[in-house]
């Protein structure tokens, strides 16, 4: 007969011993300290990595070329000489023979006026001429009477067959007869010139041009009546000479004292954008001009139109040069602005400067740092420089600006810095 089972023990599993509370905070203050030394160890390399910054100086070669300083300028293309054409008396203009670009002669009929009331006046005194001519033949005719009357009273008052009386009254009838003609020849000479001015006048009825040249504005038409009375009107403009034109250019008063006669020009119209039209200063009119307060002076450009390329009234962009030099000494106008703002830049040394130093200076890449150069400045074109006097020569790099890291270069003025 089998035992029953002894009963099974349970024994309980042996632990492991917990930490203390003290270490474990042990170990999270080193964590947080190795961790805060790494942020530390890299902050520090970036500010010193952020504070050394590198520069980078852009250069432009020192060249030898021309240097134009130039004033500009609007103005209106008109012809040299423009003759004004109008009329001496009033009427209805009857035909007109000239037109727009109609190429007149010199005494060529261009309109005409109704002439019949001026042919009018002629024919009146004309007959008025003739009535003076006959009266004096009529007065004539008495003087003879009355000399001869006189002749023969003479004779008889020596017989005193007639009194003296009678002598007399013949001696004064001769003589008023005499006076008689002298009156009628004065009148005739009032009578012709009344003729000819009534002649003159039937004759400005015809317009004539007094020039060769061409039309270039019309300002009646069949029809119209003109009235001269107290200003004479503009029927036709004439151009003498289209081959030969003329620039009035406006120059403000702050530029004219830099202008004088036989400055070089040039100037551009809308027509022709690509053509530069060349011409010379002829003449600086002391005239000034006053628009809203703004003072401009008229400079008179001339130039050669002899493929009448330019027509009257075009809007010309002028440029008048003042003062040029053909083969200068010259820099960038940037490097004479540019200062470095490091400051381990060379300076010349104080037996190197001339004694007008004042004047400028520019800063040339020497060994990979910035040497100033004193220079004497001269002709200006707000692009080069004309260098006059110093140390320079050709091929000279010469600073024009400098470049810091890339987070200036990107525009940025400073860059950032952490704060512990």
């Amino acid at each position: 007969m089998n035992k029953p089972a002894a009963p099974i023990a349970l024994v309980p599993k042996p632990q492991s011993p917990s930490l203390p509370a003290s270490h474990s905070r042990k170990l999270w203050l080193i964590g947080v300290t190795l961790a805060l030394a790494i942020v530390v160890a890299v902050g520090t390399i970036w500010w010193f990595a952020s504070s050394s910054e590198s520069v980078r100086y852009i250069t432009a070669p020192t060249t030898r070329g021309p240097i134009t300083r130039a004033i500009t300028a609007t103005g209106t293309v008109n012809p040299e000489l423009t003759i004004i054409i109008g009329s001496y008396v009033s009427g209805v203009i009857q035909q007109l023979f000239c037109d727009y670009n109609t190429q007149v002669k010199e005494g060529q009929i261009c309109a005409k006026i109704d002439p019949r009331p001026y042919q009018t006046v002629v024919d009146q005194n004309k007959a008025n001429l003739a009535e003076a001519k006959a009266q004096v033949e009529k007065d004539k005719a008495n003087l003879t009477y009355a000399q001869v009357n006189y002749d023969r009273n003479a004779r008889l008052v020596q017989t005193n067959a007639v009194s003296k009386d009678a002598l007399d009254n013949a001696k004064s009838a001769l003589e008023q007869a005499r006076a008689q003609i002298g009156v009628d020849e004065a009148t005739i000479a009032q009578r012709e010139a009344q003729l000819a001015t009534a002649e003159v006048n039937l004759g400005y009825t015809d317009i004539i041009s007094p020039v060769n040249g061409t039309v270039v504005a019309r300002n009646v038409t069949v029809g119209q009546t003109v009235a001269a009375s107290f200003q004479t009107p503009t029927l036709f403009l004439i151009a003498t000479d289209l081959t030969k034109m003329q620039v009035d250019t406006n120059v403000s008063e702050s530029d004219i004292g830099g202008i004088k006669e036989g400055d070089k020009a040039y100037f551009t119209v809308d027509a022709f954008p690509r053509r530069t039209f060349r011409g010379v200063v002829t003449q600086v009119r002391q005239s000034p001009q006053s628009i809203q307060n703004v003072v401009t002076y008229d400079v008179v450009v001339s130039v050669s139109n002899v493929d009448l390329a330019l027509k009257p009234g075009m809007t010309a962009a002028s440029r008048i040069i003042i003062d040029e030099r053909t083969n200068a000494l010259r820099v960038p106008s940037q490097a004479a602005r540019f200062s470095p703002t490091e400051a381990t830049a060379v300076r010349s040394t104080p037996s190197d400067r001339p004694a007008n130093e004042a004047r400028g200076a520019v800063w040339v890449l020497e060994d990979g740092k910035p040497k100033r150069i004193p220079v004497v400045a001269g002709l200006d074109d707000d692009t080069f420089i004309e260098i006059v006097q110093g140390e320079l020569k050709p091929g000279d790099p010469v600073i024009v600006t400098e470049q810091h890291n890339e987070a200036k270069a990107a525009g940025s003025s400073s860059v950032p810095r952490p704060r512990f």
